[in-house]
C-alpha cells in the first residue's frame, strides 16, 4: 500500500470517496472488489476520527430495544457475525454481565435479552466453535460477586450474562478494508484534503485536492462522488452546495478512559441515571466508555479535557461505587464524535443510529453525488454494499455481485487459536508474547512483518519495555501501510501509544526508525516527537 498522490489526478475514476473512516473504507473495498475504478482521499490519516474513537465493540445495540428499532438490531447482529467471519483475528466474542436489582428487573431485562437472542438466531453459523455465543442466562448475586468483585457492596439481586463482540483494533480493521481495496486496484491517499469542488454537467465535475504533506494540488475527476466524511459530512455538503447543508448532523461527543485491568476478564454493562456505561477488558487493561453529549464546536477541535475525565469518573463512581476510580488511575483517554442523522431530537443519547444514504440527484441536487451519513461501526460493511449498489445503478454498470460479506480480509486467519499455535510452532525462536501480538494485529500477514527481521535481527527488539510491539512493526507500517507520521504509527498502525504514555526512549526509538525510512531531518524527527504530546495533555492537567 504505497502512497502515490499524483496518481489521483491521472485518470477519471468511476467513483471518488471523500473520507477514509470505516464507512469510506467499506465503500472503497466493495466498489473495488466489484470491478469499479476507485479513488479515496482522507484529509488526515485513515480511521483517525470517529472510527478510532469508539468503544471497540461490534454489537447489536441492546439498548435500541427500548426504542423498538428491531430492524437496526437485526441488521447489526447479522453484521456482527459477518465481521467475525471475515476478520477472526480482529473480532471475537466478549462476555457481558448486566447486574439486576430485583426479580422484576431480572424478568424485564431477561425478556429483552430473549428477544436479542432471537434476533441473533444465526450467530453460531461460523466454523470456529470459539466464536460461538450461547444465549443469555441468569446467575445469583453470590455468583456475580465471585465473577466480578467490583460489584461488591452493590444492592443487586443477581446478574444476567450475554455475549457481544469486541474489536482488537478498529483502526487496523479499517486499514485492512483499504488494503483489500488497493489490492483490487483502488488509488488511495491519506493527508489529502478536498479544498474545493468544481461543477460539472451532472453535478460535481472534479475535486481539487491538496497534499497536506507536500503542498501539491491535483484535480480528481470521477463519474460519481461519495461523501463519507463522518462528522464532517454536512460541512462537506456546504462546500459542494455553496450554502447551508441540505442534510444536517447531530454530533455526539463520547470519551473513553483506559486504566489498568479492573475486572476479571468480563465486561460490565451498568445502567445509571437514564444512561449507561461499559467496563470493558481490552489488551490486559480496561476501557470505560462512554459519554454522550451534543457537540456544537468544529469537529477538528475535538479533544479530551480534565473536566471530561473527572466528570465521567464521578458519574461511574456513582453508578458503580466499588470501582473507586480516581484521576490517577487513568492511563489514557480518547474522544470520538458520533455523526447522527439530525431527526429533530436535541438528545444525542436517544437519537437513532440508523444510517442514511442520500442520493442528492433525487432531491434536485448534484446528480452524481451520494452522502453516507450516520450509522454504526458494526453496520459499515452493509452501508458500503448498499452504497455501491446505488453507484452501479448511477453508472449504468453491470458490477460484480457483492462478496464483502464472505470474502476474508487480508489478515483473516481461520480458526484463530489454531493459527496462533501454528505461528508459535513456526517461530519457536521468538517470544510467545511477540508472536501472539503480531497474530492479533496482522493475522495472516504476521509473517510479512517478521520477514523484516531476517536480515536485520535488530528489528526484533521491543520498542517499549512494557509492551510486545517490535521495531519491525514501525518499519512495516511505513513501507506497507502508508504510515506518514509518528502519530499514525503509535496510535493506529500499532497500539503503542494507546495504553498510557510511552517512555521517552520508546518514542525516540520509533521516531528514529521512521526518520530512517522517510528521510526525516533531525528537526522533523523532533517535531514529530513533539506532535504527540497533546494526546496526554488532559492526564497532566491539574
Amino acid at each position: 500500500m504505497k502512497r502515490n498522490f499524483p496518481a489521483l489526478g491521472s485518470t477519471t475514476f468511476d467513483v471518488t470517496i471523500v473520507g477514509g473512516g470505516i464507512t469510506g473504507s467499506c465503500v472503497a473495498r466493495d466498489a473495488a472488489r466489484r470491478g469499479l475504478s476507485v479513488a479515496l482521499i482522507e484529509k488526515r490519516d485513515f480511521s483517525c476520527g470517529t472510527s478510532s474513537g469508539s468503544s471497540k465493540l461490534v454489537h447489536g445495540g441492546l439498548r435500541y430495544l427500548k426504542s423498538l428499532e428491531f430492524g437496526l438490531i437485526r441488521e447489526s447482529l447479522r453484521e456482527r457475525r459477518v465481521w467475525e467471519k471475515i476478520a477472526p483475528h480482529m473480532v471475537y466474542p466478549l462476555l457481558f454481565m448486566l447486574p439486576v436489582h430485583s426479580q422484576r428487573e431480572s424478568w424485564i431485562v431477561g425478556a429483552g435479552l430473549t428477544l436479542y437472542d432471537l434476533l441473533s438466531y444465526d450467530r453460531n453459523r461460523l466454523d470456529d466453535p470459539d466464536q460461538h455465543m450461547r444465549a443469555h442466562w441468569a446467575i445469583s448475586k453470590a455468583a456475580a460477586l465471585e465473577m466480578e468483585p467490583a460489584l461488591e457492596g452493590e444492592d443487586i439481586s443477581g446478574a444476567l450474562l450475554y455475549y457481544d463482540c469486541q474489536m482488537h483494533s478498529p483502526e487496523r480493521l479499517g486499514l485492512e478494508c483499504l488494503i483489500d481495496a488497493v489490492a483490487h486496484g483502488a488509488v488511495i491517499a491519506n493527508y489529502a484534503e478536498a479544498v474545493s469542488f468544481e461543477k460539472g454537467a451532472d453535478g460535481v465535475g472534479g475535486i481539487r485536492v491538496r497534499d497536506a504533506l507536500g503542498g501539491e494540488e491535483v484535480t480528481v475527476k470521477s463519474r460519481v462522488v461519495v461523501n463519507a466524511a463522518g462528522p464532517w459530512a454536512d460541512r462537506m455538503l456546504e462546500m459542494i452546495e455553496g450554502g447551508e447543508a441540505s442534510h444536517k448532523l447531530i454530533r455526539s461527543k463520547g470519551i473513553h478512559i483506559v486504566t489498568d485491568a479492573r475486572t476479571k476478564g468480563h465486561a460490565l454493562t451498568i445502567s445509571h441515571k437514564g444512561g449507561h456505561f461499559f467496563v470493558l477488558p481490552w489488551r490486559e487493561h480496561t476501557i470505560f466508555g462512554t459519554t454522550d453529549s451534543v457537540f456544537n464546536d468544529k469537529p477538528d477541535s475535538l479533544h479530551v479535557t480534565r473536566e471530561d475525565i473527572d466528570g465521567f469518573i464521578a458519574f461511574m463512581n456513582e453508578g458503580l461505587p466499588g470501582l473507586k476510580l480516581s484521576h490517577d488511575d487513568v492511563r489514557y483517554a480518547y474522544a470520538g464524535l458520533r455523526p447522527l442523522v439530525d431527526d429533530g431530537s436535541k438528545n444525542s443519547y436517544n437519537a437513532s443510529r440508523k444510517a442514511e444514504i442520500v442520493d442528492h440527484g433525487s432531491e434536485g441536487g448534484p446528480g452524481n453525488l451520494l452522502s453516507a451519513i450516520g450509522g454504526k461501526w458494526t453496520t459499515s460493511r452493509d452501508i458500503g454494499e448498499k452504497c455501491v449498489d446505488l453507484i452501479a445503478r448511477k453508472l449504468g454498470a453491470t458490477a460484480k455481485r457483492c462478496d464483502t460479506g464472505e470474502a476474508p480480509l487480508p489478515g483473516a486467519t481461520g480458526r484463530f487459536k489454531t493459527f496462533v499455535a501454528d505461528a508459535s510452532a513456526r517461530h519457536k525462536d521468538k517470544s510467545a508474547s511477540v508472536v501472539a501480538n503480531l497474530a492479533r494485529n496482522y493475522g495472516a500477514r504476521a509473517d510479512d512483518v517478521l520477514a523484516l527481521t531476517r536480515d536485520n535481527p535488530q528489528m526484533l527488539r521491543s520498542i517499549s519495555q512494557r509492551l510486545p510491539d517490535i521495531a519491525a512493526q514501525v518499519a512495516f507500517a511505513v513501507r506497507s501501510e502508508m504510515a506518514m507520521t509518528l502519530d499514525d504509527v503509535l496510535f493506529r498502525r500499532t497500539g503503542l501509544g494507546t495504553l498510557g504514555k510511552l517512555e521517552a526512549n520508546a518514542v525516540a526509538d520509533a521516531a528514529a526508525l521512521m526518520a530512517a525510512e522517510l528521510k526525516w531531518s533531525d528537526a522533523e524527527r523532533q517535531r514529530q516527537v513533539e506532535s504527540i504530546a497533546w494526546r496526554y495533555t488532559a492526564l497532566a492537567q491539574a
